[in-house]
């Protein structure tokens, strides 16, 4: 069973990882990604998401239906990303997956949150409350979301 939904909603880690136990799993593997409050010296006060729903989780279920070919031990996966204003400390993006051993599991969230960030159609803007781009208080600017290690 796949989850895969995007949202204008809180997202919950624990309610997300719930909904991919299963008494086959001996591991449940997760991700959270979080707003954090500064970004090179810029205090950021949140971050705004935009996505062309369809498209998005069209890509997320093809991200899933990779990670299926590439690790064999995969019971369940959810992916929730939030969409709009996400100020500091909220989650934005949760992926979890049950598998029968942790090491399939963890390699494929790995690959998933990488994955996520540079294949799906979902833009990220960082607002910020000081040191803005231009060098005033506040501002705002889109972030390509293609970083990999």
């Amino acid at each position: 069973m796949d989850i895969v939904k995007i949202t204008g909603d809180i997202i919950s880690l624990d309610e997300i990882a719930k909904s991919v136990a299963d008494p086959k799993a001996g591991a449940i593997s997760t991700f959270s990604g979080t707003t954090r409050d500064n970004f090179e010296d810029k205090e950021v006060k949140t971050l705004a998401y935009e996505a062309y729903i369809p498209m998005a989780e069209k890509s997320i279920q093809s991200l899933i239906t990779a990670a299926r070919q590439k690790w064999d031990d995969l019971i369940h996966v959810a992916i929730v990303h939030k969409i709009g204003d996400c100020p500091v400390g909220e989650t934005s993006v949760v992926i979890a997956v049950s598998s029968g051993h942790r090491v399939q599991g963890l390699e494929a969230v790995h690959w998933l949150i990488d994955e996520l960030k540079v294949q799906v159609p979902i833009w990220k803007k960082e607002v910020y409350t000081n040191g803005g781009p231009d060098g005033t208080d506040g501002g705002e600017v889109w972030k390509a979301n293609n970083t990999l290690p």
